[in-house]
């Protein structure tokens, strides 16, 4: 692996994000579990230009609302929470894991959770083996960020790699940012326990990464788009064929919030102005050229298209 040289960032951490961050443990272990039909039980395939992509299930995990919405106003918080099927405190996130087949690659976009969150997510793994795909036959796994949903399953429960002969891609800022060595004298005690989660998979996988950056091809017709916000260096997949599609991880969090009101800040994105740019230029790009997204929190199979609406938009599912 060829590690990079990036630029420290100054990162203030805030009274909000401070108490969001140290309060979340012991809010998560009061959060009710809700009915399983939450998340998906059945696969959802799609073809986009040369990729076959199959959508898979890694659950749901529940946040509370000043997580999901910090800016709103109690009116907005109580609409938008049954919206999401949720109760008044808190509401479920779904994870949706495409996995894509491509000439001879089996590539798949990050891992869910494993068991590094809560019980009702790190369904990948056995959602994966239904499938009967070989994880032997992987051969690219992407990684869009390092929190603890997106590479929490790198290893399977008796600590093996999950995909055992699959190269690695993160981006470079990402890597930097949470391998730093130093990190934890550098940034706040509230990301301590992210960046520990991280530095775990991410180390597990060192001796296979391929760092990259904005442009950079995962595979021919497969660019990497520098989304950076919710992390540092957190990427996006624009995939060709058709009208395109744009595989948007976090850098759109919510299928309601993020189009809706996409300059409220979201309670876990570490650079909420950067975050913020970056999600309405997302929406704006694709709502004018017509691009399908996948996102990763968006109800299953989180795919569909932005339509503007007023100086904000809407999820329409395809």
């Amino acid at each position: 692996m060829t590690r990079a040289t990036v630029a420290t960032e100054t990162f203030t951490e805030s009274e909000t994000s401070r108490r969001q961050f140290l309060a979340l443990g012991a809010a998560l272990a009061t959060l009710p579990f809700w009915p399983k039909t939450m998340f998906a039980t059945e696969t959802h395939r799609i073809t986009q230009g040369n990729f076959d992509i199959t959508v898979l299930s890694d659950g749901y995990f529940t946040l509370p609302a000043d997580i999901i919405m910090p800016e709103a106003t109690p009116a907005e918080r109580a609409d938008i929470l049954k919206r999401l099927g949720g109760d008044a405190e808190s509401a479920p996130m779904p994870a949706n894991i495409p996995v894509i087949r491509t000439g001879k690659d089996i590539i798949v976009v990050d891992v869910g959770s494993g068991t590094n969150f809560q019980a009702t997510a790190g369904l990948f793994g056995k959602n994966f083996d239904i499938t009967g795909t070989d994880p032997n036959g992987v051969t690219k796994v992407v990684f869009t960020h390092a929190h603890p949903d997106h590479t929490g399953g790198t290893l399977t429960e008796a600590g093996n790699l999950r995909f055992p002969n699959a190269e690695y891609f993160v981006s470079e800022k990402e890597w930097a940012f949470w391998a730093d060595p130093d990190f934890e004298t550098k940034m706040p005690k509230a990301l301590h326990s992210f960046a520990r989660g991280a530095q775990r998979d991410l180390f597990a996988v060192k001796d296979r990464v391929k760092l990259v950056k904005d442009g950079d091809d995962i595979v021919t017709g497969m660019r990497v788009l520098d989304t950076e916000g919710h992390t540092p260096g957190h990427i996006s997949l624009e995939l060709a064929g058709s009208d395109g599609m744009i595989i948007s991880a976090d850098a759109a969090t919510n299928r309601i919030v993020s189009f809706e009101h996409p300059g409220w800040k979201f309670g876990f994105d570490t650079l909420s102005d950067v975050a913020i740019r970056n999600r309405q230029k997302l929406m704006d790009r694709a709502a004018a050229d017509r691009i399908k997204l996948l996102g990763y929190h968006w109800t299953y199979p989180g795919i569909g298209y932005a339509e503007r609406k007023g100086t904000s938009y809407r999820f329409v599912a395809a």
